[in-house]
């Protein structure tokens, strides 16, 4: 499952957006920090890749971004009970220990993601790293992912294509116009971009500043050196307050992203 080079590609998560339809949960902490589960959903993202041995991170921070910093610089001792002495901590107890090594870049508030990305060239120093938005969870293999894009000829980046669910329920109609059926939030049959990436140093060349990324994507598609991995199974995004709702109760059910112990 793991493959021997992983820990030297690093993964550059997009934390820095002000999740404005989310206002409920963001108007004082960023996105990334919202909890699922009672843990930030970047925590859950970060655990999926490091399930595949995936712990180099670099998080483009922005809106509120020391919330994130403070967040990991305490997070030891806010999950464990720990021992204090003449006003020094000498012992936690916490089974919530990670082998994280995290870049905290600080790219901009109102900063769109393609010139994040670039502003963090200088951290990643490996010819092939992984690029993901701080807001979506999944049960995608991320090892799978990096093989496909590693044997695809003439590519420059990877995306995965997921089908998403529709938000609106879908009716069917007979020839004669009568209804046959309702389905309530069906999944759709066509691919989204669900943000799980992977690209080759030549993506900076298509990088430019007050740029989204899905710009890049565009030219690099226009001369066919993006691919798309096929992932089926489960992808949800939280971009939204029913959003949250939906992954805090997949959470209670068992979570069908978390593949860690």
């Amino acid at each position: 499952m793991e493959s021997t080079d992983s820990k030297n590609i690093p993964v550059v998560i997009f934390c820095g957006g002000k999740g404005t339809r989310m206002k409920e949960e963001t108007e004082f902490k960023p996105k990334p920090m919202v909890t699922v589960g009672g843990m930030p959903i970047l925590w859950h993202i970060m655990k999926i890749y490091s399930h595949h041995g995936y712990n180099k991170f670099i998080l483009t921070l922005g809106y509120k971004g020391n919330y994130i910093k403070d967040y990991f610089l305490k997070h030891k001792l806010m999950t464990a009970d720990f021992v204090m002495r003449n006003g020094e901590v000498v012992n936690a107890y916490t089974d919530m220990n990670h082998d994280f090594e995290i870049v905290f870049a600080d790219t901009g508030e109102d900063t769109g993601t393609g010139e994040r990305l670039l502003k963090v060239k200088k951290y990643i120093s490996e010819e092939q790293f992984m690029v993901t938005y701080g807001d979506g969870v999944s049960d995608i293999n991320i090892t799978k992912l990096v093989d496909f894009h590693n044997n695809t000829a003439n590519v420059v980046g990877t995306i995965t294509g997921v089908h998403p669910t529709s938000k609106f329920g879908l009716v069917n109609v007979d020839e004669n116009h009568r209804i046959t059926s309702f389905e309530q939030k069906p999944r759709l049959s066509d691919f989204v971009n669900g943000g799980f990436m992977v690209f080759n140093q030549e993506i900076f060349d298509y990088l430019k500043e007050d740029q989204m990324i899905e710009d890049a994507l565009i030219d690099l598609a226009n001369e066919k050196k993006l691919a798309m991995y096929k992932h089926t199974n489960f992808w949800q995004c939280m971009d939204t307050y029913k959003d949250f709702e939906d992954l805090n109760k997949l959470w209670d059910k068992g979570a069908p992203w978390k593949m860690w112990e």
